[in-house]
């Protein structure tokens, strides 16, 4: 694996251009994530700059734009609230250090090559956790949006204090709040083409409330220190370490779920391929060092993803010329950004939950699937008023065990029982003149296609319908897959069938499947014998078997057992005469 992203200087104009334009769409949101966060709008500038840039160095998506999102932050806004809450004094350098563990979790789902099942979860479960985060980030901004501080407990907290910010309303702070929201709400087009309109709200917003309202108190984002932040060496507490560990999976998960799909979205744009577990150890990388420096965590954004590669951008150049762009920004004109007012950012933000809410599917999913728009509004439900992780769980469990109870009632015609020729199973003509020399004393016992644990019931339902027969032939010719559960119901019907002194036939156990087979000690119940690759072989041991206890059928006079054709028996078969 390459260490670092590919970067050529062929298209420098536009990698230069499209970092210059991720930039400017960079630097609003990250002031209102860091500022909805708690921790500080310098730290979502920092989050922007080091997990942009080193995700960028190291990552697989060459034109992933990466830093604070909409999910990473209310992730991160429950986690300083809460270890805050309980250590006043260290909470803050605990919540950095939950985010470097983030990025360790993610290096480590990188080295283990774990990015492709990342995102192998139903559309429902991302559909509704995804919605839940936007809901989150809307009740969250309620506050700084009517001009009042955040109350306490979090979602719960700011829906049963709705009455009293409405009643306490600022005027003044919710009419530049929604004068953002009205920007990029309503900027035509053909201007967004040009600028992005967050930048347009942020510098508006900020104007008019230093030229039409001044001497009127207003809450701003106040002065950003300059300068190289302050190192946070991981810090923690032996009463929370259980905590931030669980914390940092999750958001570590999160940025894999949000950064990947982010990936997605790019390869279909520039017909390219990511590399995903290169990519998470870039977002480590970033993450790490972000926490190191007291910045939030990121994860690959959607927005400035494509806005980056519209404007040129093919390679990583783009995301380092963003990062340093940024980076300039916060040593040499923090400054500039102390006006700006706390309800515009919040206007932002609470755009940025409305975008966030996945419209498409809730406005069209009762039609697509019942069960699937209940899971959908149930992990929605769970993420706003439970846990991130508990609802994509639950969510995940329940959309697995319905996909698994539709795949196994699908798969219950590849279980099939055979005792004669009338069965809808594809035999040639010498085991179909076989089956019925048989006399029905014979059951084929055929299976085909992976057999999956849902088919266990399947298996121990056909199986009983041995009890007219005296020999069984398990054919798992057609059998790719056998799984831990199926065995065992398989196990369990040829030791019904020896118990009750039937003859068994195992043909087609190949490679894993016979592996399988041999670590249940399923081969020592049967003669090694009754062990074959051919089921005409099969077949034709069970018919001399059945003839030699006198259930054969008659042919006449005689009874023939011999080697077989395509067009039927052969002239040199055997025969043998009835016993008396």
């Amino acid at each position: 694996m390459q260490l670092t992203n590919r970067i050529h200087f062929r298209n420098l104009r536009g990698d230069l251009f499209g970092g210059v334009t991720a930039a400017i769409v960079s630097l609003p949101l990250a002031l209102a994530f860091g500022v909805a966060s708690g921790a500080g709008a310098v730290s979502g500038l920092y989050g922007a700059v080091l997990v942009g840039f080193f995700a960028a160095l190291f990552g697989g998506t060459p034109t992933l734009i990466s830093e604070p999102t909409g999910p990473m932050t209310v992730v991160m806004t429950g986690i300083i609230a809460t270890l805050v809450a309980r250590d006043p004094e260290n909470g803050l350098a605990m919540a950095f250090t939950v985010v470097m563990l983030a990025g360790l979790f993610q290096i480590l789902f990188g080295i283990f090559k774990l990015g492709k099942y990342i995102t192998l979860m139903p559309y429902s479960v991302i559909s509704g956790f995804m919605s839940g985060i936007g809901v989150i980030l809307i009740i969250l901004q309620i506050a700084p949006f009517l001009g009042q501080p955040a109350p306490k407990g979090g979602v719960l907290g700011t829906l049963q204090s709705i009455p009293q910010l409405l009643a306490n309303i600022n005027p003044t702070e919710a009419i530049l709040g929604a004068l953002s929201l009205a920007i990029l709400f309503f900027m035509p087009s053909k201007f967004k083409r040009i600028v992005p309109p967050q930048l347009v709200a942020l510098i508006v917003g900020t104007l008019v409330s230093l030229f039409f309202f001044q001497g009127v108190e207003i809450r701003r984002i106040g002065e950003i220190p300059t300068g190289l932040p302050q190192l946070q060496m991981p810090v923690f507490s032996a009463g929370q370490i259980t905590t931030m560990a669980i914390d940092g999976i999750v958001l570590g998960m999160l940025g894999c779920i949000d950064t990947l799909l982010t990936a997605v979205i790019a390869d279909s744009i520039t017909r390219t391929q990511h590399n995903s577990d290169k990519e998470l150890i870039g977002q480590g990388i970033g993450n790490i060092v972000s926490g190191i420096f007291g910045g939030l965590p990121g994860a690959g954004a959607t927005m400035g993803t494509v806005v980056n590669i519209q404007t040129g951008a093919r390679t990583a150049l783009s995301g380092l010329t963003r990062a340093i762009i940024l980076l300039v920004v916060l040593l040499g004109a923090a400054s500039l950004t102390q006006p700006i007012p706390m309800a515009v950012l919040a206007g932002i933000a609470l755009k940025v939950g409305i975008d966030i809410l996945d419209w498409s599917f809730l406005k069209r999913a009762h039609q697509v699937s019942l069960k699937g728009t209940l899971i959908m509004y149930g992990v929605l439900f769970l993420t706003v008023f439970v846990d991130l992780i508990v609802a994509v769980g639950v969510g995940v469990f329940i959309a697995n065990i319905l996909t698994i109870e539709r795949l196994s009632q699908y798969r219950e015609k590849d279980v099939k029982v055979i005792s004669d020729t009338d069965d809808d199973v594809v035999l040639n003509q010498e085991e179909k003149q076989l089956l019925e020399q048989a006399n029905n004393r014979v059951l084929l016992f055929y299976l085909s296609g992976p057999m999956i644990f849902g088919l266990s019931k399947a298996i121990a339902r056909e199986h009983t319908a041995m009890q007219d027969h005296d020999v069984l032939i398990l054919d798992l010719s057609d059998v790719p897959i056998l799984g831990v559960t199926a065995s065992l119901a398989i196990e369990n019907a040829i030791k019904d069938a020896v118990d009750q002194g039937r003859q068994v036939f195992i043909v087609g156990a190949t490679d894993k499947i016979k592996l399988r087979l041999e670590r249940l000690g399923i081969f020592n119940l049967i003669p090694p014998q009754n062990v074959t690759t051919d089921r005409v072989e099969a077949l034709r041991q069970a018919v001399e078997l059945v003839y030699r206890s006198g259930k054969g059928m008659v042919q006449g006079d005689r009874l023939a057992v011999g080697h077989g054709t395509s067009e039927g028996y052969s002239t040199d078969a055997t025969d043998m005469p009835l016993p008396q």
